[in-house]
């Protein structure tokens, strides 16, 4: 996986502002990440996207990521295809479980700002 790199002394993870809630299916993972307080939901939206979680996984997620805004329970849920090397009895990975990648994502940097993905004007 990428995006090892060191966070600044003020950069917070999304282990920060969000629980995790992970499961598979065959060779599709699905993460729930919800927002630990109303407040971070924003931030929350803004810094978990396709495009995010791609490059977190590099070429262990093989098909599209798609990432679900779930404002009702503040938050978003992240379905990843072809990203469990073939499923538990194909792949030849350590630890191929959803469990496992779900928590991955918990590295993932916080953007702060004002606007989020999807957001109007």
């Amino acid at each position: 996986m990428k995006n090892d790199q060191p966070l600044g002394a003020n950069t917070r993870r999304i282990a920060d502002i969000a629980y995790v809630r992970s499961g598979d299916k065959g060779d599709v993972c699905t993460v729930g990440l919800i927002a630990r307080r109303p407040q971070d939901y924003d931030a929350l939206r803004r810094s978990v996207t396709p495009g995010a979680v791609h490059a977190l996984y590099g070429s262990w997620v093989k098909g599209e990521v798609a990432c679900h805004r779930m404002d009702n329970i503040q938050a978003v849920v992240v379905v990843m295809q072809g990203a469990l090397g073939g499923g538990a009895t194909q792949t030849l990975r350590l630890d191929q479980t959803g469990k496992s990648l779900g928590h991955a994502l918990l590295r993932l940097p916080v953007l702060e700002g004002t606007k989020a993905p999807g957001d109007t004007p």
